[in-house]
């Protein structure tokens, strides 16, 4: 053969047969002998078999393979780590020389093979030997070492190594009848006459006595009956395979993945649903990865858990407050079980939807909780925003007996079902919704608006009784926090009223608390030590002595004269009010001026936080994105000369800093004025990750740009890569900041680094304090970040190691001590206001809960009625938008129209002529992997305006409001500035595809 046709050959062998390759691949044995695999991609093999199971790392390395050199050597090198590797069958089906290639009988022989196997898994894991077995097989050159090494070393007893020797077993080419010989000659004659049908008359009377048991088995899902059995042999060969207990049953830590719910791609389908369900995974820890996971998963829950658990189980709506750490989740599944295998045994509809506030958490919960415990039983699957689905919502549901999912997904189809769309879910079509996080439940959060839907069918049902009608089914509601809060409360009555309106807004009859086993539960969350490290702030700064003069020439040229201090939070409110003020009254020089003390403002909070050079880069970019902005080439003449647009206060504002710049720069290079919090938590770094073995900890920061400057500050630091510091930043996916946002799959690529210990020190915002999965650690730091109890108690709950510290670094006159020292007054007063709750007579507890419940649906009816004034107050045509900078009128309202209810647009015919295109430098430097089409900015000052988009072909001005005054023509409204178009009260008509699309002739 060709050497080119082998390879071609070669690569169509793995894509033809990739289904059966991914089930028969054992990714560890195979990656020990491809020395020609590279460390990077033997890495992404070993990460994907890690984190999302050996089905995914067989895909990885098949891809690394394809991706690789190709020739005679690079192919036999492969079979033969095939074969050597334990993995026999696969290398037949990667052979491009096809003579080893198992024939379409032999496949459907090996596939009911399996499926005998699984009818009798039970029996074979109850009354095998496995290690004899294993040993055996070894003998007769089935297996090899390290088969018998997982099978017998690997495992805690004979049950596990039972079943690892089964998912192994039937990875190995023509093994059925070898097996049956190594059964027969380790005396295991029945279980080979039961596997091959030699059961003859002298075992009639035993059938007939094992008839209940396996009634009794083959009832329970994960069983496969004979008659689904004779169904599953009539179904295509090729989907068969595809869709076999052997996927499922040889991966040791696969879930059910978002793309899944697909049709067509090897997803689950409801032939063979019970069949696929035969085994969970365990825990995705390094010394589990290898272990099998037990087709009868040890779901117990320790008693402190199920203290808090059984009203649930008792069917009750209830709220269970557990600490951070102490298995909330665990619980939920525990719950969900149970409310399920109740449904089905009542012959009843029985679904499940867990509602998560965050994209990560969907795949954490599904991946790490639900999966590994349910799939056997049920069929569970994640969605979020970011889940490519390719069937609808509404057909997910009706599919599925458990659906994760993020609570705008759902909101979005409880709002169609109300505009009666046929493709829609209703809250009836759920018998259970679980809340995580649930103190969310309040005000206007998605939560809320959820559960106010709730709470209107119950008072509709209350009416239904009434007259005798059918009630609307209602779910059970399981609400999961570890800290409510007291909203804010300053007394126990309004933290107990606090406590009672999340109740009721999550209609529970109680909140549960672990009263009885409350020393079980300190056992098991370990409270960290705590010490607050003060770093002294009347050190002299000279960077911020230049940066306050600078700023007080600014005030002085402009005549604006503030009341609160420079650096301070009250001085970004004030200067925030005065710009939006002297733009609303035409006032350029006022509003120019307020914005650059914004940013003079923003480098002192900086400079108090992190290093004087952050502080300086941050002004230096603004500076020279200015100069960019107010020097404007022709769109038409690249070779025209750039032409400023600079007018008196924009010169004086660039030419001060520019005066200036240098002598800022030197301070910059002097460390005796570095920041006292930066050394105080050098030490308290140093010394923490000196007192033990595995150090590992988080710094809490209060921006996603100081977290980013702080690993800078670490990267640059020696000291700290001596004492194994190995740190990296978490930060959200929003696009709001101006620092780069990071992705859901870079959060969860650092969280899997700290998981596994490549990084032992993460530098988050906020967005670490609460839900995600981070490993216990040694040392959790607040770095000048105080926000509210609930943070505050979720922070701390990630210091659960044994002999863990949880510290605060801050200046003596942040006030950042002080609002710690409230924040444990109201944590203190939570706890109290709770046992109130509590202890509350039922009566009086149900009338305070419907009297809440009957406030909140009355507030949200009159909001409803003053979106709706608001809403439909104007025409379009009574308002005209001027350039914030400089007041020139830009459009009227008439010009606005939307594109999917989102995106709003000029379509003024000459208004081209009004603004420059340039590049996007903000998108450049977050390094944006989306396609931007340039800023649209002012002709005559440089003002950004908005984007161009393209839409359908068409290039189109998309405008951000607040780059805009809107001005009312009518006398009873002034000239106004809004956040968001949706805070205008005017309705624009959708945008008219037709009227601006060229016509064929123009073409």
């Amino acid at each position: 053969m060709a050497e080119g046709s082998r390879d071609k050959l070669f690569l169509y062998m793995i894509d033809c047969f990739r289904p059966r390759l991914k089930q028969f691949i054992q990714v560890q044995p195979v990656l020990d002998r491809l020395p020609s695999l590279s460390a990077e991609d033997r890495d992404r093999v070993r990460a994907a078999a890690e984190q999302r199971g050996a089905a995914a790392g067989a895909e990885e390395l098949l891809q690394a393979v394809e991706r690789g050199p190709r020739g005679r050597g690079p192919i036999r090198e492969f079979l033969q780590a095939l074969e050597h590797g334990g993995c026999s069958l696969a290398a037949c089906y990667a052979n491009p020389s096809l003579s080893q290639l198992p024939s379409p009988a032999e496949e459907a022989e090996h596939d009911l093979c399996v499926h005998l196997v699984q009818l009798l898994h039970g029996t074979l894991v109850d009354r095998m030997r496995a290690g004899p077995v294993a040993q055996k097989c070894l003998q007769m050159e089935i297996f090899q070492d390290e088969d018998v090494e997982r099978t017998v070393i690997d495992n805690r007893g004979n049950r596990d190594g039972a079943r690892e020797l089964l998912s192994r077993i039937v990875q190995k080419k023509a093994w059925f009848s070898p097996f049956l010989i190594a059964l027969r000659e380790t005396q295991h004659e029945d279980l080979a006459d039961d596997l091959s049908g030699n059961t003859g008359e002298n075992k009639q009377s035993g059938m007939e006595q094992t008839t209940n048991e396996e009634t009794e088995v083959t009832s329970q899902p994960g069983y496969v009956t004979e008659e689904n059995l004779k169904q599953e042999e009539s179904v295509d060969d090729s989907s068969s395979s595809e869709n076999s207990l052997l996927e499922t049953s040889i991966e040791k830590n696969s879930v059910m993945s978002e793309s899944d719910v697909s049709i067509g791609d090897g997803s689950v389908s409801s032939l063979n649903g019970n069949l696929e369900q035969s085994c969970t995974t365990s825990d995705s820890d390094e010394d589990e990865v290898e272990r099998r996971a037990s087709p009868e998963p040890d779901l117990t829950l320790r008693d402190y858990q199920m203290e808090v658990a059984k009203p649930a189980l008792n069917g009750e709506n209830i709220i269970i407050c557990l600490p951070t750490g102490s298995g909330k989740t665990r619980v939920a599944v525990y719950i969900t079980k149970d409310h399920l295998d109740k449904k089905r045994r009542a012959s009843e509809p029985g679904k499940v939807i867990v509602l998560v506030n965050k994209v990560p958490l969907v795949e954490q919960h599904l991946k790490r909780e639900f999966s590994p415990f349910l799939k056997r039983w049920y069929q569970v699957i994640g969605l979020s925003g970011d889940s490519r689905l390719k069937i609808s919502f509404p057909e997910v549901v009706r599919r599925n007996d458990v659906i994760i999912s993020t609570a705008q997904i759902l909101e979005n189809s409880l709002l169609n079902a109300s505009k009666e769309d046929e493709e829609s879910v209703h809250l009836s079509d759920f018998s259970l919704i679980i809340i995580d996080e649930c103190h969310h439940t309040q005000k206007e959060g998605v939560y809320n608006n959820i559960m106010r839907r709730y709470l209107k069918e119950k008072m509709k049902n209350r009416k239904l009784a009434k007259e005798n009608k059918p009630l609307i089914p209602q779910p059970q509601i399981l609400g999961l926090t570890a800290s409510p809060g007291v909203g804010g409360a300053t007394s126990y009555s309004k933290a107990e009223e606090h406590i009672l309106k999340i109740c009721a807004n999550l209609d529970a009859c109680r909140i549960m608390t672990v009263e009885e086993h409350a020393s079980q539960l300190k056992n098991q969350v370990k409270e960290p030590s705590k010490k607050t490290v003060i770093a002294d702030d009347k050190k002299r700064d000279p960077f911020k002595e230049r940066i306050t003069e600078i700023m007080t020439e600014i005030q002085n040229y402009c005549q604006l004269h503030p009341k609160s201090e420079f650096g301070t939070q009250t001085y970004e409110q004030w200067v925030i009010r005065e710009e939006r003020r002297a733009a609303k009254e035409e006032k350029r020089r006022e509003r120019v001026c307020a914005e650059h003390l914004k940013k003079y403002n923003d480098a002192l909070q900086i400079n108090d936080t992190i290093r004087m050079v952050d502080a300086y880069n941050h002004l230096n970019n603004f500076y020279k994105e200015e100069k960019s902005k107010k020097t404007v080439r022709s769109d038409d003449d690249d070779d025209e000369p750039a032409v400023s647009k600079q007018d008196e206060t924009d010169e004086f504002l660039i030419g001060l800093f520019h005066a200036k710049k240098k002598q800022l720069k030197e301070l910059t290079r002097n460390p005796e004025n570095e920041n006292e919090k930066l050394t105080k938590l050098r030490n308290t770094l140093m010394e923490e990750f000196t007192k033990t073995e595995e150090p590992r900890g988080i710094i809490f920061t209060k921006t996603r740009q100081s977290a980013s400057a702080l690993f800078q500050w670490i990267k640059d630091n020696p000291k700290f890569e001596e004492v194994g510091i190995k740190a990296h930043y978490l930060i959200g996916s929003g696009h709001k900041s101006e620092t780069k946002p990071m992705t859901q799959n870079e959060q969860r690529e650092i969280i899997d680094k700290f998981r596994c210990g490549n990084v032992n020190l993460l530098i988050a915002t906020t967005v670490a304090e609460e839900g995600l999965d981070i490993k216990e650690c040694n040392i959790v730091i607040r770095y000048g970040l105080v926000t509210n109890e609930i943070a505050m108690v979720q922070a701390r709950g990630r210091a659960r190691a044994d002999e863990s510290t949880y510290a605060l670094v801050a200046s003596s006159g942040s006030g950042a001590v002080e609002r710690e020292n409230v924040n444990i007054f109201r944590e203190k007063m939570m706890y109290k206001a709770i046992q109130r709750v509590q202890k509350m007579p039922q009566e009086e507890y149900l009338n305070k809960i419907q009297s809440f419940q009957s406030q909140s649906i009355v507030e949200k009816q009159m909001k409803v009625v003053r979106d709706q004034r608001k809403t439909y107050k104007k025409n379009p045509s009574l308002i005209k938008f001027l350039c914030k900078n400089c007041s020139k009128t830009i459009c009227s309202g008439e010009d606005i129209q939307v594109i999917e209810d989102m995106h709003h647009v000029s379509v003024k015919k000459d208004f081209q002529s009004l603004y420059h295109t340039r590049e996007n430098k903000t998108l450049q430097d977050k390094h944006a992997d989306y396609q931007t089409n340039g800023e649209i900015i002012c002709k005559d000052c440089g003002q950004a305006w908005g984007n161009m988009m393209v839409h359908r072909g068409l290039d189109l001005p998309c405008l951000k409001i607040r780059n805009f005054v809107v001005v009312f023509a009518d006398k009873k409204t002034t000239n106004n500035i809004f956040k968001k178009w949706g805070d205008l009260p005017i309705r624009f008509p959708s945008f008219d595809y037709a009227a601006h699309c060229p016509s064929s002739d123009e073409d």
